[in-house]
């Protein structure tokens, strides 16, 4: 019987600009270079191949969270937009020394069940500037359509497809929103769900994906099979995992007496409660008032990353090595690297762990950097932009000896603030 081809989801470029810290247009690919480091890793696409994953290194203010947080803000503007009212604004994180003409632009380029795409629109005053979706069947351009303000020009493919979404265009919508909802169009609904989908962006300060993780080991045999299987490869010792959902009935008095009445009415009656068990050799802990952070973030972030690696899915992830161990660190880039599945999953994040600059672990165009320049405006460049970077190369000391820029620079030493003071008898 013959296998049913899996169709191919992938992120190939992403670029902005004016946006927070960054002014100048910057550039993220996924495209490899000509390197013939790890080409089995390799996805051919068309006429390209594309690495399935890459890092963001820099200090601290030098931009890698601004320029993850930009690829959260388009998606989130094209999942959200439609529900914009008249008067609302769209929120314009502009670059402090950008004028207020100066629009911020953010564009990428992803294939979605095998068939490329390219979108991308800007934002002025607030508003929806310009906007295009453009897609690629045979590798031939077709505009399905363009936009200035809020007059829309259909492809010749399009022209009588879009009355609905005409009608509910706003300037603060963008039109692939509004045609996703109000229209019948394959491509545009493939591009919409790319962004809805297949892109998943996780901030530490803001994800908890404990609850979810629970419900699919619950839900799932399988998941949970993997995740112990992952769970012991890491060396935690955790053998078993008993997850329970309990309703419990919350009375005003099982709350402070400190918490406002208001606050009270909202918390008080029947809810679901989370308990997990991780049960060791010997005995049993419970997750979340007896374990580490580093546990608990373990079952925050594991079955997600199963299930993004199952799936295929993009995964955006700022810090990844918050409260985890640099060897687990590691395993969890290392999955994405060697996973034997049918479908392409990729990932792209941001660290300060320089143990993961290793060409064992990275080609070097999946090494990128970011650092401020003159005008105080993010720059983003690959390892592979530099001349004389040896395949062979220890990239850890080249790193932190400066030589691929992108490092902290002390105007002066900081030892020597304490010895002036000690010399003037602080």
């Amino acid at each position: 019987m013959k296998m049913k081809k899996e169709m191919d989801i992938m992120l190939l470029e992403f670029s902005c600009s004016n946006y927070k810290s960054i002014m100048n247009k910057v550039t993220f690919s996924f495209l490899a270079s000509k390197d013939d480091t790890y080409e089995d890793e390799l996805k051919s696409f068309s006429n390209f191949k594309v690495l399935r994953s890459a890092v963001i290194y820099g200090p601290n203010g030098s931009g890698k969270s601004n320029f993850l947080n930009a690829i959260e803000f388009m998606q989130g503007l094209i999942l959200n937009s439609i529900n914009y009212q008249p008067g609302d604004d769209i929120s314009q994180y502009a670059h402090k020394l950008s004028g207020d003409e100066t629009p911020s632009i953010f564009s990428m380029q992803f294939i979605k069940n095998d068939i490329r795409y390219a979108y991308g629109f800007s934002l002025r005053n607030r508003s929806v500037d310009e906007e295009y979706l453009y897609y690629f069947p045979k590798n031939r351009q077709v505009k399905i359509f363009e936009r200035k303000g809020i007059s829309i020009k259909p492809g010749d493919k399009y022209k009588s497809a879009f009355e609905l979404s005409y009608e509910v265009l706003k300037e603060n919508r963008l039109f692939l929103s509004c045609a996703a909802n109000f229209s019948k169009i394959k491509e545009i609904e493939q591009a919409f769900l790319f962004f809805k989908e297949d892109i998943v962006v996780y901030n530490p300060e803001v994800n908890n994906w404990t609850e979810y993780s629970m419900k699919l080991i619950q839900k799932n045999e399988k998941i949970k099979e993997i995740f112990i299987n992952i769970l012991n490869s890491l060396g935690t010792g955790i053998r078993d995992i008993d997850t329970k959902f309990e309703k419990r009935n919350i009375r005003v008095t099982d709350l402070s007496k400190e918490m406002p009445d208001t606050l009270k009415s909202l918390l008080f009656g029947e809810t679901n409660q989370l308990s997990v068990k991780l049960i060791y050799d010997h005995f049993e802990t419970d997750l979340v008032s007896e374990e580490s952070r580093g546990v608990k973030k373990l079952f925050e972030v594991i079955c997600p990353i199963i299930d993004i690696l199952k799936n295929g899915k993009i995964l955006i992830c700022d810090e990844i090595e918050t409260s985890l161990h640099e060897s687990i660190v590691w395993e969890i880039v290392s999955l994405f690297k060697k996973a034997q599945t049918n479908k392409f999953a990729q990932l792209l994040f941001t660290t300060h762990d320089t143990s993961l600059l290793d060409s064992k672990l990275f080609r070097r165009d999946q090494i990128w950097f970011t650092e401020l320049d003159d005008s105080r405006s993010t720059d983003l460049y690959s390892l592979a932009e530099i001349k004389n970077v040896r395949k062979t190369e220890n990239l850890r000391n080249g790193y932190m000896l400066g030589k691929y820029r992108a490092m902290p620079i002390m105007s002066q030493n900081i030892y020597s603030l304490f010895n002036d003071d000690k010399k003037e008898g602080v």
